[in-house]
């Protein structure tokens, strides 16, 4: 597979690297821990060397799962993981102390049985904390040996600037796709020009960009989607004239819905390394089949106007969760 690289400091990562939270965290019961180790491993074997976990994602859970499927090749691959939440619980609120960064760095390197951590980003902002703090505080443990670089998850432009000043950010992970292009306005032109590379989470927004889900679909209530409300039936229904424009291209391509969706990704800059996820060995072999569609100069230029012409409905995130946006 290809490789890119994020930030300024020689971070080589595969052009699509596989997001670890939905085996143990947020869509329903934890994968077989057997059979996450298994698909962690068969990812790797088809090309992906970048592995996106952290503390919250269970907490603790994913992170031993990730660590125990890459111990065999822990030198072939890089590593993400993050920190930034009381106890490793979202819904507790954030926490970016100093002495707290600490703390998770050495749990996660116990955890994920590993001398270094590749990635370490702050899952969230902690208004509470300088970001000048934070940022001094994994740069003391990159100085360390601990950490190899610095990123952030969801940070708005001033918190980027602040913190790459302190300790040059290698990556932003926030979301992006076609189902959510907020980020275009201000964090991809202050990305490239800071130098920082970008990993879009959700980059099949959660899902219904592989036109799977419809008004009538239904979401278990351990399923974080049952509360947000792009996936409410009015949301669902409103917005298929995205799926359709999706489903359009993915037919010319002969390619599916998620591949169209992630080679769009791809193509928006050379420094984007999007990490869907996925539970299924067959999803995984057909997301990887993303990166070689090839979308033309002209095919870029009529997606994005179709794009501009599609209003669609809903928020991404319940209240509940849009609380923990501090940027």
């Amino acid at each position: 597979m290809e490789q890119r690289t994020l930030g300024q400091d020689g971070l080589e990562v595969s052009a699509l690297g596989l997001g670890c939270m939905g085996l143990s965290f947020g869509y329903g019961p934890a994968t077989d821990r057997g059979e996450a180790v298994a698909l962690i491993r068969a990812a790797h074997e088809r090309g992906v060397t970048f592995f996106d976990t952290a503390e919250a994602y269970g907490p603790g859970i994913n992170e031993e799962v990730v660590g125990e499927a890459l111990a065999p090749i822990r030198d072939q691959v890089v590593i993400a993981t993050k920190f930034g939440f009381r106890n490793g619980v979202p819904t507790e609120g954030v926490d970016s102390r100093p002495e707290r960064i600490r703390q998770v760095a050495d749990e996660a390197l116990m955890r994920l049985g590993t001398d270094r951590i590749d990635l370490f980003y702050q899952h969230r902002v902690d208004p509470a904390v300088p970001m000048e703090d934070v940022a001094g505080t994994v740069k003391e443990l990159i100085q360390a040996g601990k950490v190899k670089h610095f990123g952030l998850s969801e940070a708005g432009p001033a918190s980027i600037r602040s913190a790459h000043a302190v300790q040059p950010v290698a990556a932003l992970q926030s979301e992006y796709s076609m189902f959510w292009r907020e980020p275009e306005a201000e964090i991809l032109p202050l990305l490239q020009e800071l130098g920082i590379g970008f990993v879009p989470f959700s980059p099949l927004g959660k899902g219904f960009l592989t036109g799977r889900f419809d008004q009538n679909t239904v979401f278990a209530a351990d399923d974080f989607r049952s509360t947000v409300p792009r996936f409410q039936a009015d949301a669902l229904k409103a917005n298929q004239a995205l799926v359709t424009l999706v489903g359009s291209i993915a037919a010319e391509k002969g390619a599916t819905p998620a591949q169209v969706a992630l080679a769009w990704l791809l193509a928006q800059q050379p420094w984007i390394v999007p990490i869907p996820g996925t539970t299924k060995l067959h999803r995984l072999e057909e997301n990887l089949g993303g990166a070689d569609v090839v979308l033309t100069a002209e095919d870029l230029t009529r997606i994005a106007g179709a794009l501009d012409g599609i209003e669609l409905q809903g928020e991404r995130y319940g209240a509940s969760h849009q609380r923990l946006i501090n940027r």
